[in-house]
């Protein structure tokens, strides 16, 4: 779903989690002339481009998850596995291991579990771990103004998925969006996973041994190839689709719903909000204006009961010595 290029050759420069192109005040200068119930899509977006390889993926891996509904490819291992991956590709992979790791650098830890976290995450079709890092931390920066690549204020369709399938001239290549990631870009790692969409190669892959693993279980419990068939089908449904789907939406939600319903407890020069049904949708991040009161925090729930799973998960890497440096939050930020 990404056509991006090598990066530059050269050595990246340091680059902080969020570039500071744009001032606050600026910013906030530029709120007071705008509709702040209506914002214009991102000049980087004009003229409108559909990427068609994107919208065919998407659309291609929504109609199998719909396959769910067919009886005959059911089976209890098929959802078992869906409900397990929503926790270990969406929470390991995206909400600890692409967002508070790499994007925000909440906590630090092994190459070998950052790079273990971002395989996982990169199984979720959610684009290539730089890229995905790029595009949030360019939403920090330009967070519900103009250059946001997708605040909902433009429109609610857009920011939950409208600015997926669109072409975006900052984030369309590698070269172009290097400079918000070049401390990832430092590391031989990412960088393969950028050239010629490597890191789609992994969804594949990795949805192929899934598919693979149902056969084989199907064939030693049925003992028949149709019974592998069947299996193999329903965790390609289940396991892979139903679950990359459950995933997305509620990453896109995020990025939607949490900046248009709920509540607040901080002034953020946003409309981030926190909203307790994304919050259970995305493993913690639903506390979405704790988040952008303090971006860096590994922790986003701020109240006791502001339950956040993946916060815990964390204090766990960091009590068996695997995170260290962890962020917590110092509620600093001017509340309501």
């Amino acid at each position: 779903m990404s056509t991006t290029e090598a990066g530059p050759q050269k050595e990246p420069e340091a680059a902080s989690s969020v570039p500071e192109e744009v001032s606050v005040e600026s910013q906030r200068d530029a709120a007071l002339r705008i509709d702040p119930q209506r914002l214009p899509l991102p000049e980087a977006t004009q003229p409108l481009k559909i990427m068609w390889p994107y919208v065919g993926v998407l659309v291609g891996i929504h109609v199998i998850a719909l396959y769910a509904l067919i009886p005959w490819l059911f089976s209890w291992s098929g959802v078992i596995l869906a409900i397990a991956g929503h926790f270990v590709f969406g929470m390991l992979g995206i909400t600890i291991g692409y967002h508070r790791l790499l994007t925000h650098r909440g906590f630090t830890c092994p190459k070998w579990l950052e790079h273990s976290l971002a395989i996982l995450g990169v199984c979720n079709l959610q684009d290539s771990p730089a890229r995905w890092v790029a595009i949030h931390r360019m939403h920090h920066q330009h967070s519900d103004h103009q250059p946001d690549p997708h605040s909902p204020l433009a429109s609610f369709l857009w920011g939950h998925v409208g600015w997926v399938v669109c072409r975006h001239k900052e984030l369309d290549r590698t070269s172009h969006y290097e400079r918000y990631v070049r401390d990832l870009l430092r590391d031989p790692f990412y960088l393969k996973l950028e050239r010629r969409g490597f890191w789609f190669s992994v969804v594949v892959a990795h949805s192929l041994l899934i598919i693979m693993a149902g056969g084989i279980v199907g064939y030693l419990a049925g003992g028949t190839w149709l019974a592998a068939l069947q299996l193999a089908a329903s965790w390609g449904v289940w396991a892979v689709a139903v679950r990359t789907v459950f995933v997305l939406h509620g990453t896109w939600a995020v990025n939607s719903l949490s900046h248009v319903f709920g509540y607040r407890n901080y002034e953020t020069r946003d409309e981030s909000t926190n909203n307790w049904l994304v919050a259970l949708l995305s493993h913690g991040e639903g506390w979405h204006n704790n988040h952008h009161a303090e971006p860096r925090a590994a922790s986003h729930g701020h109240h006791w009961y502001e339950f956040d799973m993946s916060w815990w998960i964390i204090r766990g890497l960091e009590s068996v010595g695997l995170a260290k440096d962890v962020v917590r939050p110092k509620a600093k930020a001017k509340a309501v």
